[in-house]
């Protein structure tokens, strides 16, 4: 049974590697300091955190913060614990207490501490793991920041710019605390990866409605087994958050005709996938035989065109066709009047036409398409696959505002 801790209570640690975790409370983002005894970092690489998931004897995963001490560098006194609130205005007083543990590598719980007594409180170092002589033990702090974030860290010798910052204000919405933790963490790794996009390309903050477009041909089977295109929903969904007022993806499939599926959201993104990705069959009322299994871009992007009315990103995914150059050519010069920027993503090593050549196709009011391709999209990183996801978009915007078709 796990020992309860109190505020400043200390405890030694006999096992060689242990997991801190923090559950409870408003969502929060964990990260961990490593610091000499003078109470400073050697170097920023002694900071873990989302972006920098590792430090030596210290690795942050969907689990926790997993510590194994022979592993850390004799110079490191202490390894300070903190919680930080993930949505801008939250405090760990507008809810429940969160819960500090220390597990052992097994997973046996050894020490639990309500961090308890918190108001308006953003920024809280949990717990403290230090050095007694050749021993490690814990330490109950629970003691708030009143600086913030960014003046904890600085204060323990981590070097801070403008762009981190800018980056902790990646917007929170609706559903989000419903999710595990490990999936927060991944789900606030890749919006942290859109924000940079959005920052480097001076987007941040932008605002568009988000439609999400998938391929159901028969030559998309292999991708739907396997749970690649199950993994394309869910790494889109990031990208609504900070686009879309309401965080939310519209999705369409398509092959001879298509059709609207419900909007994804955060909280319900995998039984979304798992309800609504089929090749053939009815489901929920969807028959997806009807749909067909050759593909015929045109009835899709016609629906889509017919919607537009608000600042629009498309993502368009498919393994190829597009064979009716000069009809989908008409089509994307018709859409270039229109406040929307389709990106096309090929998955796959097939012919994609007439996408290839977007960027040559003429007789448009501003350049309002990009098109990439992946082998395998799996291999992908996020921070990648984001940079070109979003890479022209931003460019899209400054020219639709200066040609007025956005205001």
């Amino acid at each position: 049974m796990a020992a309860a801790l109190v505020k400043g209570q200390n405890a030694g640690l006999v096992a060689g590697e242990v997991v801190l975790s923090v559950r409870g409370g408003v969502a929060a983002d964990l990260s961990a300091l490593l610091v000499t005894e003078t109470g400073k970092v050697r170097s920023d690489a002694d900071f873990v955190f989302f972006n920098q998931p590792q430090a030596p004897g210290v690795r942050l995963d969907g689990a926790g913060l997993e510590v194994s001490f022979g592993a850390v560098p004799t110079e490191i006194a202490q390894i300070r614990a903190v919680i930080t609130v993930a949505a801008a205005g939250d405090t760990f007083g507008g809810a429940t207490s969160p819960v500090a543990s220390v597990a052992d590598g097994a997973g046996n719980v050894l020490h639990e501490y309500v961090i308890d007594g918190l108001d308006r409180e953003s920024v809280v170092i949990a717990l403290e793991l230090y050095r007694r002589g050749e021993q490690w033990k814990v330490r109950a702090v629970g003691q708030g920041y009143a600086g913030g974030f960014a003046d904890l860290v600085t204060d323990h010798g981590v070097s801070v710019d403008d762009e981190p910052d800018a980056v902790a204000e990646v917007r929170t919405v609706a559903g989000e605390a419903a999710l595990s933790f490990e999936k927060r963490q991944k789900l606030d790794m890749r919006k942290r990866e859109v924000a940079k996009v959005l920052i480097d390309k001076s987007a941040f903050g932008a605002k568009a409605r988000v439609v999400l477009v998938i391929d159901k041909t028969g030559s998309m089977e292999k991708m739907y087994r396997a749970g690649t295109v199950h993994r394309v929903v869910e790494r889109m969904i990031p990208v609504a958050t900070q686009l879309d007022d309401d965080g939310v993806l519209e999705a369409y499939l398509y092959a001879l005709t298509y059709v609207k599926l419900p909007d994804i959201t955060v909280a319900g993104g995998e039984q979304w996938a798992h309800t609504y990705l089929h090749l053939k069959g009815t489901h929920q009322g969807v028959d997806y035989n009807a749909i067909g299994g050759r593909n015929d871009e045109l009835p899709i992007m016609r629906a889509v065109i017919d919607t537009l009315t608000e600042p629009t990103l498309v993502l368009f995914f498919t393994d190829g066709g597009f064979a009716k150059k000069r009809e989908i050519a008409a089509l994307m010069r018709e859409a270039a009047h229109l406040p929307a920027f389709w990106q096309f993503i090929g998955l796959g090593t097939a012919n994609f036409g007439v996408l290839r050549t977007l960027d040559e196709l003429d007789g448009r009011v501003v350049d309002n398409a990009g098109f990439f391709a992946l082998d395998d999209i799996d291999q992908i990183s996020d921070a990648e696959l984001y940079g070109r996801l979003l890479g022209e978009f931003p460019d899209w915007l400054r020219a639709a505002r200066s040609a007025g078709i956005l205001r």
